[in-house]
């Protein structure tokens, strides 16, 4: 190994420079790859949210916005076939004005009846405090990051848009949207949502009567794919969307926008991967004469082979372990600042740190081949007369 890496570094700047091109692509690879992890991340979580529910709203959703329907729609869809219990809820952002710049869904305010918490299937655990209650009045149960942003502790209160709520629990990290979420009675969130709306219409509205969606929970033996779409035909004026279709609006959406993600840090590597190339063939032209020598006292094609892919795989090994910490570094630091507005961006997974690096391997070795080859091809009479 010494040897090796002795090989490798005879020309510093040369070597420094090549490895500085493989830590280039594999930073990219890694803070891009971060971000589409993440984004991945809570894709999974919503999947697993919705795959044995339906969710209904009144009209179409346009960004954050949702229409405001009347919780009496609840009877209606109760009475479709299939549907064992719907409960209503309100969802709105925390800030009352959202970021133009916004990756990842912003900080969110949910209220809800808690009519189907006997049913739910996705469980939310409590890091501490205690979980809510439908009877409960002025209490918020906090996700992990909106501690910061919100100054959030067990027993004190936070300030909510405009309105100061007890903190009575605090959620453990899920990874997913209830991480950024603060989570309240529907009757809260009703009075929340209802200083939104147009003044006219606010005076015409009973605040208890709002929500702006209906999670509807499903019969054991139905297709929750198939009740919704007879709640859609047997239930006017609304919109109710399976799990199927949720994953085809979201999770495919996502999937696109992540393999361009990876496509656009793969070429940064692949940019690196060039440059390897260039340097070991570089080295085998000032190496010939070294090259002649060690064939002329019996040195195999397989052993000149071997020695010069060994050397170029330590030159992307290097530059993918240093490109991971500077791209490790990045992702904390880039979480660290957009922890007050609880948007953490980056998620480095084990899968993702350690193709990383595999990866840079990979293309350094594969970058190796063909100066490898040639230079296990030279004739060790001609290589010695090599000037």
């Amino acid at each position: 190994m010494i040897r090796i890496l002795r090989s490798v570094f005879k020309r510093k700047l040369r070597a420094f420079l090549t490895i500085f091109g493989i830590t280039v692509g594999v930073f990219a690879l890694v803070a891009m790859g971060a971000m589409a992890e993440k984004l991945t991340v809570l894709v999974e979580g919503g999947t697993k949210f919705y795959k044995d529910k339906v969710t209904v709203t009144e009209g179409a959703v346009t960004g954050y916005v949702t229409n405001p329907m009347s919780v009496d729609r609840i009877k209606d869809v109760e009475k479709v076939k299939g549907v064992a219990k719907a409960s209503a809820g309100i969802s709105m952002t925390l800030d009352e004005e959202i970021s133009a710049v916004n990756m990842g869904p912003p900080a969110s305010i949910s209220g809800t009846d808690l009519r189907g918490e006997d049913l739910e299937t996705f469980e939310t655990r409590i890091a501490e405090g205690r979980k809510l209650k439908a009877s409960d009045r002025g209490k918020v149960v906090i996700g992990t990051d909106l501690v910061e942003k919100l100054n959030a502790e067990v027993g004190k209160n936070v300030t909510i848009r405009g309105k100061k709520f007890e903190v009575i629990g605090i959620l453990e990290k899920t990874l997913t949207t209830p991480d950024n979420t603060a989570e309240m009675s529907l009757y809260d969130a009703q009075l929340l949502f209802s200083k939104t709306l147009p003044p006219v219409l606010r005076t015409q509205v009973d605040p208890r009567k709002l929500a702006t969606g209906l999670t509807v929970y499903i019969e054991k033996g139905y297709d929750p794919n198939k009740v919704a779409k007879t709640i859609n035909k047997e239930v006017d004026g609304i919109t109710a969307i399976g799990p199927k279709e949720f994953e085809e609006q979201v999770a495919n959406s996502i999937s696109i926008f992540t393999s361009i993600i990876f496509g656009i840090a793969l070429i940064s590597l692949l940019v690196g991967g060039l440059s390897v190339i260039n340097t070991m063939t570089m080295s085998v032209a000032e190496r010939t004469r070294e090259i002649g020598i060690r064939k002329a006292i019996g040195a195999s094609d397989s052993n000149i082979i071997r020695q010069f892919l060994a050397e170029s795989g330590v030159i992307g090994l290097i530059g993918g372990m240093i490109g991971l910490g500077l791209g490790w570094l990045f992702t904390i630091a880039a979480n660290s600042a957009g922890a007050e507005s609880a948007t953490p961006l980056f998620l480095i997974t084990s899968r993702l740190a350690l193709g990383s690096v595999f990866f840079a391997l990979f293309l350094g070795v594969i970058s190796g081949l063909y100066p490898a080859w040639h230079a296990a091809r030279l004739n060790p009479v001609e290589a010695l007369r090599y000037e």
